[in-house]
């Protein structure tokens, strides 16, 4: 039986009311060979049969995406290209004197998936919750303001700050502490900008 967990959510509305939400409680990751098991366990295909169509089918998908297309599933669901700009290169603008990026510095940076609404339906049907506990968000004892300068701080001492550096800084989860620091960086008067992308953003004083 599969279970649930409530999740606290921070107040984003103003309502000075947190707001819970529900993730489902994932137990461990079902690998390729066993899945493959799954599909065979009540003897209506052979094991090498799935594995064929599986790889096919994957490997088709691969080639039609490559040349431009999205591909819908019956009952699975539609599958189209994320592009970026390589690791190595900066973000374009649309600016007259922003340098433009040509093909080579543009690259496949993830597959997207949109479920088919039977899908959702079928697991639905099959779906028996049970409750998984609560989850509390991490709260800090310090008010915004009170982090925007203990980050402050934090620069004026050091040549660059992590979010995990202000997590530990103000008691905020790492993901939260990622959120507010993206709104600190957009606050022309925070004081607080950043570099990098992704695994390698700093933040650093304005």
């Amino acid at each position: 039986m599969a279970k649930y967990v409530k999740r606290e959510m921070n107040d984003l509305d103003g309502s000075g009311v947190n707001r819970a939400y529900y993730q489902m409680k994932v137990y461990r990751n079902v690998d390729f060979d066993e899945f493959v098991d799954r599909c065979t366990r009540h003897g209506a295909m052979q094991r090498s049969a799935v594995v064929g169509v599986l790889a096919h089918v994957a490997h088709e998908l691969a080639l039609t995406l490559a040349d431009g297309y999205s591909v819908s599933i019956d009952g699975l669901g539609t599958f189209a290209t994320r592009l970026g700009v390589r690791e190595d290169k900066e973000q374009d603008g649309f600016g007259a004197d922003e340098q433009k990026r040509n093909a080579a510095s543009i690259e496949v940076r993830g597959v997207s998936f949109r479920a088919d609404s039977s899908l959702v339906s079928d697991v639905n049907d099959h779906c028996r919750l049970e409750a998984g506990g609560a989850r509390r968000l991490h709260r800090s004892p310090f008010t915004l303001e009170e982090r925007t300068e203990l980050a402050r701080q934090y620069l004026d001492e050091h040549t660059l700050m992590r979010t995990g550096d202000y997590a530990q800084l103000t008691g905020l989860s790492r993901t939260m502490a990622s959120l507010e620091l993206r709104q600190l960086c957009s606050a022309p008067d925070s004081g607080i900008t950043s570099r990098g992308r992704k695994s390698s953003k700093v933040y650093i004083r304005s």
